[in-house]
């Protein structure tokens, strides 16, 4: 049988509000807070999965900015991709 918790739930479900909330990671938040951060992971991971995908969620500025920064770079990496083809072509001709 496993000892009891030395962290009540409510301190727990304050721990995990504030992962969540802050741009800190959880490594760094767990520290601060005198946590385990694999402990605190395990907790975040579990409420999480209560509380099922946050697919509804709208995205926030800098969410917003990374998508479209990512979406540009696929944009040029396919581009390159494309030109890259067309070289290897036109070498592969070439050296017959």
């Amino acid at each position: 049988m496993a000892p009891p918790s030395k962290y009540t739930p409510e301190f727990r479900e304050e721990a995990v509000q504030i992962a969540l909330r802050s741009s800190k990671t959880v490594t760094e938040i767990g520290r601060e807070l005198g946590i385990n951060p694999e402990t605190l992971r395990g907790w975040v991971k579990k409420h999480q999965q209560r509380s099922g995908p946050a697919a509804d969620a709208p995205l926030t500025l800098p969410e917003r900015a990374r998508l479209k920064e990512l979406e540009r770079r696929v944009r040029e990496v396919e581009m390159e991709n494309a030109f890259l083809k067309k070289a290897a072509a036109y070498f592969a001709k070439d050296a017959q």
